[in-house]
C-alpha cells in the first residue's frame, strides 16, 4: 500500500496517509477507542457532571440513559466537539472518523437525497467533489493529471466505486423508496427527512458514531431493521434512545447520568433498570444481611446472563458478577409517575362490536374496508398497520370524533371509556393554569383533591400554576393521562402512541400499570416492548383486509401465515 504512494514520485507530500495508516492500523489489530479523561460539564453554577474517566471501545454499543435534563444529549455534543466542556478532554483514535445523526431536518434542503447521504463521509465527499470539479475543467493542465490520479487512489481505497450503491441500499431499508433518492431534500416530508438523516450518518461505517433518538418517527419495521444493523456492527456506538426494546437489542453497556456523576454497567437498558429496582428494595429492607443482599443479586445477574440473547453481553455480564461489589449499584435518584387506572366497574361480556367498518382520507386512499371484529373481556389490542393514519381513523371513528364511510360499532352497556389522542393539542388553546385545567374534568374541584392527580405525574410546588398553553411535549401528555386517571375509572382505555414525549421513566410506569389493569386496553404505539409486554392480541387495519390473531407479537411479526396475508393485503 505504502510503496503505491511513494510511487506518485514528488507530489507525494500533497498525499493524505492517516487514510492509509488508519485501514493498515486496523488490519494488524491496533484497537482504537474514545476516550474521555477527567471530564465536567457546568452551566452557570448549575453541574451536569464531573471528574468523568470512560473508555468507549469498538464492538460496544452503550445506551447512555438519564432524566431529562441529566445531560444525555450534552454529552454526545460534548464527544462530537460540538460543545466544549468545562474542564477535560475526549480523544480519538488517529485517522478515526466520527458519524453524529444530524437534527437539524432543513441543513440539507439544497441538495439531493442522495448527495445528503454521501456527504456523510465527509473525507470521501471531498475527494469526490474535487476529483468531479478537475474533470470539469476546460483547461485541464498536467498538475491537474496528478492531483487527478491521486484523488483517484484515495477513491479506490475508500471503495468510492460502490459508495451510491451503499448508500441506496442503505436508504431503501430506512424505507425511502428508490424514486426519491434523486429528489431535493427540500421536496420531502419531516419523517422522511429523518430516515435520510440517519443513513447519512450510518453511511461509510464509521469508526464511531452517535445517535441521539434515532428511532424516532421510525414504523416498528424500520426499527426491526436499525437494530439488526447496529447490532452486527463491530464499530463504537454511542446512543440515546427512548425506546427501551431498542436500547435492550442493540447496547452492551448502560451509562447512567445520575448524582452527577457517569457510572458504566455491562448490560442492556432492563438490566440497569431491573439492578437499580433490587438495589432499592436491598435499601428499603435494611434489616437484610449483606450475604442475603449479596446472593440475591448473584441470582439477578445469572438469572439475565441465561435470558440475553447477546453473547456478548452474556459475557460482559458474568465478568461482572466475578468484580461486583453490592455497593457499586446505587438506587437510582429518578422519580417515576404514579401511574394508576381503578375501573369503577368490570367490563361486562359484551365490550365493543365493530361491523364492516371502512375509512378513506379526503383524497380517498383507503385506510382500511370491511373492518370487523368484536373485543371480548381481557383483550388488550395492539392495532398496527403500514399507514399510523389508519389507527387514528379508527380510534378517532369510535370514540365518536369521526364517520366512517360505512359499517357500525356499538359499545357495551357496562363500558366506560378513557381516550388518549394522537393530537391533543385542542385540548390545550386555553389561557388556563394546569389546576384549572384538571378541574374542568373533575367532579371534585377541591385543590388539594386535584394536586394529588396532578403531584402523581410529578407536577409539583408552583408547578400546578404554570399554564396549559406552553406545556411542552411531554408535560401535555402527562396532563392528559391525569385526566385519564381520575373517578370513575373507565375500564376500557383507547391509547393512540401513548409513549409519544414520554421520558424512560413514564414510559415504564404507563407500561407497567396497563399490564395489571383490569380492563381492556385499545391502543396503537411504535414501543416494541410497550406492545410485547401489554397486548395479548393483535389487529393489523390493511388497505385490503384485516388481520386478527391472538397471539404475542413477538410470535406475530415471525409468523409465516402473518407474512403471507400481509403482502396479499398490501398489494391489493
Amino acid at each position: 500500500m505504502y510503496n503505491k504512494l511513494y510511487a506518485a514520485g514528488s507530489s507525494k507530500k500533497s498525499i493524505d496517509f492517516s487514510i492509509f495508516a488508519h485501514s493498515f492500523e486496523k488490519l494488524i489489530g491496533i484497537q482504537y477507542m474514545i476516550t474521555v479523561n477527567n471530564l465536567d460539564v457546568q452551566f452557570g453554577k448549575r453541574i451536569l457532571f464531573q471528574d468523568v474517566n470512560m473508555k468507549f471501545t469498538p464492538g460496544n454499543c452503550y445506551g447512555i440513559i438519564g432524566a431529562n435534563g441529566a445531560g444525555k444529549s450534552t454529552f454526545l455534543r460534548v464527544i462530537s466537539k460540538q460543545l466544549d466542556p468545562t474542564r477535560g478532554s475526549v480523544t480519538l483514535g488517529p485517522g478515526e472518523r466520527l458519524s453524529v445523526l444530524s437534527q437539524d431536518h432543513f441543513a440539507f434542503d439544497e441538495h439531493t437525497v442522495m448527495d445528503t447521504v454521501l456527504m456523510g463521509h465527509t473525507t470521501l465527499w471531498e475527494v469526490m467533489s474535487e476529483k468531479n470539479a478537475l474533470y470539469e475543467k476546460p483547461d485541464f493542465s498536467d498538475a491537474d493529471g496528478i492531483r487527478v490520479s491521486e484523488l483517484e487512489e484515495k477513491f479506490a481505497e475508500m471503495e468510492g466505486w460502490n459508495a451510491e450503491s451503499d448508500a441506496a441500499n442503505l436508504l431503501s431499508g430506512l424505507g425511502i423508496a428508490e424514486e426519491y433518492h434523486y429528489s431535493m431534500m427540500k421536496d420531502l416530508s419531516g419523517k422522511q427527512k429523518v430516515r435520510i438523516l440517519l443513513a447519512r450518518a450510518l453511511f461509510g461505517q464509521p469508526d464511531n458514531l452517535l445517535l441521539d433518538e434515532p428511532t424516532n418517527d421510525l414504523d416498528l419495521e424500520t426499527v426491526s431493521w436499525l437494530e439488526n444493523y447496529l447490532s452486527n456492527s463491530d464499530h463504537t456506538i454511542l446512543v440515546v434512545s427512548h425506546d427501551r426494546h431498542f436500547l435492550d437489542s442493540v447496547c452492551t453497556h448502560t451509562v447512567d447520568i445520575d448524582f452527577g456523576k457517569l457510572q458504566m454497567f455491562a448490560g442492556n437498558y432492563s438490566f440497569w433498570y431491573e439492578s437499580s429496582q433490587l438495589a432499592l428494595r436491598q435499601q428499603q429492607n435494611q434489616n437484610k444481611k449483606a450475604e442475603e443482599k449479596k446472593k440475591e443479586l448473584e441470582e439477578f445477574i445469572r438469572r439475565f446472563s441465561a435470558n440475553v440473547a447477546k453473547s456478548k453481553q452474556t459475557t460482559s455480564r458474568k465478568k461482572m458478577l466475578e468484580r461486583l461489589d453490592i455497593n457499586e449499584i446505587e438506587p437510582s435518584s429518578r422519580r417515576y409517575p404514579g401511574i394508576l387506572f381503578q375501573p369503577e366497574r368490570e367490563p361486562g361480556n359484551k365490550v365493543l362490536e365493530v361491523n364492516d367498518l371502512s375509512a378513506v382520507t379526503d383524497e380517498g386512499e383507503v385506510l382500511f374496508k370491511g373492518l370487523t371484529f368484536n373485543v371480548e373481556r381481557d383483550d388488550k389490542i395492539v392495532f398496527i398497520s403500514h399507514d399510523p393514519r389508519a389507527m387514528t381513523a379508527l380510534f378517532e371513528i369510535i370514540n365518536g370524533n369521526r364517520k366512517a364511510q360505512q359499517g357500525s360499532y356499538e359499545w357495551g352497556q357496562t363500558i366506560t371509556t378513557a381516550y388518549l389522542p394522537l393530537d391533543n393539542s385542542a385540548y390545550f388553546d386555553t389561557d388556563m393554569t394546569i389546576l384549572d385545567w384538571l378541574g374542568q374534568f373533575a367532579k371534585d374541584t377541591n385543590d388539594v383533591y386535584l394536586k394529588g392527580f396532578l403531584g402523581r405525574m410529578l407536577f409539583s410546588g408552583e408547578e400546578v400554576n404554570k399554564r396549559a398553553s406552553v406545556l411542552s411535549g411531554g408535560e401535555k401528555m402527562r396532563c392528559m393521562i391525569s385526566r385519564m386517571m381520575l373517578p370513575p375509572g373507565a375500564n376500557v382505555l383507547i391509547l393512540d402512541t401513548p409513549t409519544n414525549h414520554l421520558d424512560l421513566e413514564s414510559i415504564q410506569a404507563f407500561n407497567n400499570t396497563l399490564i395489571s389493569f383490569k380492563g381492556n386496553v385499545l391502543f396503537s404505539s411504535h414501543d416494541h416492548e410497550f406492545i410485547r409486554t401489554v397486548a395479548n392480541r393483535v389487529i393489523e387495519l390493511t388497505p385490503g383486509g384485516i388481520i386478527d390473531r391472538i397471539i404475542n407479537y413477538d410470535d406475530y411479526i415471525t409468523d409465516p401465515k402473518v407474512a403471507e396475508l400481509r403482502e396479499k393485503y398490501y398489494n391489493a
